[in-house]
């Protein structure tokens, strides 16, 4: 079953979305991120993909607190992002009702975290790999941080269960998603792999619901603000792309 995940950005406490992730280009969309993760719910959202900007920027956790909200309020299933750099980060999301974890730039600067949380939270945890063509980016997309693909082996052989790729350049740019990476993605490893970036139409969907065996679930952020694109009519799509 191909999975759909709203994006539910939170920066100083508000749901917001980023420009190719430049924290100058911020459009807010909700005051309160739980009021944005109950209306994806609302149209029928199974997942949710919740980012802490905050500590994606900074290193600091602010809005941890908000995704027990959203659990509590929702009853929806998270994947938490941003700002994931130690063991205690990851246990502190699934303490607050993560159902799963990923962890980005500090998968690239210290595997051996990477390692210890499958050890701990074991299928709980998907490595992000963000990337402008092959070549990785880290910190907030400001740092290049090596290979997509030599991660991919990397991170593969040590057992990750899950990948989240990003491909930078068509991030919150409605240009549609990069399906011949995706193919090169899901080909490099035996893990799932759920696309982020890009989704401007229900078209869109349907290509990556059919896109490859593997790629079997994607994030939308900007494509539902914007009103691009109509949930319920997006969880639609994307059955009858993987029929």
């Amino acid at each position: 079953m191909f999975e759909l995940y709203p994006a539910v950005d939170i920066r100083e406490g508000r749901a917001v979305r980023l420009t190719q992730g430049r924290a100058d280009a911020q459009t807010v969309y909700a005051d309160d991120p739980v009021d944005a993760a109950q209306r994806f719910v609302d149209a029928g959202a199974s997942w949710l993909h919740v980012v802490d900007l905050d500590a994606a920027f900074t290193g600091e956790p602010r809005n941890r607190h908000l995704i027990e909200r959203i659990v509590a309020a929702t009853g929806c299933r998270v994947q938490a992002s941003g700002g994931v750099r130690t063991l205690e980060d990851v246990e502190a999301s699934v303490g607050y009702g993560a159902q799963r974890v990923v962890i980005g730039t500090m998968a690239l600067t210290d595997p051996d975290l990477v390692q210890q949380a499958l050890d701990t939270v074991g299928p709980r945890i998907a490595v992000g790999l963000d990337a402008r063509g092959s070549v990785l980016q880290a910190r907030g997309w400001t740092e290049e941080a090596g290979d997509l693909f030599d991660a991919l082996e990397r991170f593969t052989a040590m057992g990750v269960p899950r990948f989240v790729y990003t491909d930078v350049a068509r991030d919150g740019m409605l240009e549609g998603p990069n399906l011949d990476m995706l193919r090169r993605v899901a080909d490099a490893t035996t893990a799932q792999v759920t696309a982020s970036g890009g989704v401007s139409s229900l078209d869109d969907l349907r290509s990556l619901a059919d896109c490859h065996e593997r790629v079997d679930a994607a994030i939308v952020g900007k494509a539902l603000y914007s009103g691009a694109v109509d949930l319920g009519d997006a969880l639609l799509a994307v059955e009858e792309g993987a029929a």
